[in-house]
């Protein structure tokens, strides 16, 4: 893979990580469809592609002996594990629920920070110590999550911006066994089914609270099959391309992204708050990553 088409699709994995807080917020703003229905259907549809991409389409490029295919061996060869989609189903539902009262770019700021600082207090907790640079960075970023919750008129919902962050510890998590789980395809796929079930058992449960509407069905698919499916078949693609420090620190585009996308498609607007704790977090989770490759 040369080095533009490493960037490309780089950036087109990030464009489709950044394209489920756009299309989730879109969904729950202008249409009519319900949480928990737009969390199933991502899922569902997300599980479905994911299945289809690794028993079906990528078999046909790889050369496996006829005992090794995942087509011959079928749902058997899909991994991961319930533990794993049970996180991303948590991911999932507070991503939904949480999206009711945040913007796209405020949910996507807090969402990806509460994703790294899970990560960093793991490592911590693992052993890992911070210099000077990784500490000043981390209370950095402490700051500017706490200047995005001082009480203004752009402050995020305290209900919106705690499962927000219920959503990102639940990534983190789910990154963390993530790394050492074996096959991203296989293990995605497998912890997709798996959590496609739970989110039915969660649509079962909100019977009275559903409102099916066919605009925020179509945003719901394209959210499960491109912005999920597609987007972390290409990630998990070009992932072993790049050094530990850059896929790490490349995701720091993802909220920028994602303001972006708010403003151009959603018309939100952006407040000064707002784009000094989006400096402060995502700057000061740069100095942790990046020190800690030195």
């Amino acid at each position: 893979m040369s080095s533009l088409q490493k960037w490309i699709y780089t950036l087109i994995a990030m464009c489709a990580f950044a394209g489920n807080s756009v299309l989730c917020r879109w969904a729950l703003v202008d249409t009519d469809i319900d949480p928990a229905s737009f969390t199933t259907i991502r899922l569902v549809s997300g599980a479905l592609f994911l299945a289809l991409l690794t028993l079906v389409i990528k078999p046909k490029f790889i050369q496996y002996p006829d005992s090794t295919s995942p087509t011959a061996q079928g749902f058997s060869r899909l991994s991961g594990s319930w533990l794993g989609a049970l996180a991303l189903f948590m991911y999932a539902a507070c991503f939904s629920f949480a999206y009711i009262s945040l913007s796209a770019a405020t949910g996507a700021l807090i969402l990806f920070g509460s994703v790294q600082f899970t990560m960093i207090l793991y490592s911590i907790f693992k052993g890992q110590r911070l210099n000077v640079w990784q500490v000043i960075g981390f209370t950095m970023a402490l700051i500017g999550l706490g200047i995005l919750f001082l009480p203004s008129a752009t402050a995020p919902d305290l209900l919106g911006g705690g499962l927000m962050m219920l959503a990102g510890v639940a990534w983190g998590a789910y990154s963390i066994m993530g790394k050492t789980a074996g096959d991203p395809s296989l293990v995605t796929s497998g912890n997709f089914i798996r959590a496609g079930m739970m989110s039915v058992m969660l649509l079962m449960l909100s019977m009275s609270y559903l409102v099916w509407d066919l605009s925020g069905m179509i945003l719901a698919i394209l959210s499960g099959v491109i912005a999920s499916g597609v987007g972390y078949a290409i990630w998990y693609a070009v992932l072993p391309y790049h050094p530990t420090t850059t896929s790490a620190s490349v995701q720091l585009s993802v909220p920028v992204i994602t303001t972006l996308f708010g403003v151009s498609l959603l018309g939100e607007a952006l407040s000064v708050p707002m784009v000094i704790a989006s400096g402060a977090i995502l700057g000061g989770i740069y100095m942790v990553i990046n020190r800690a490759q030195r």
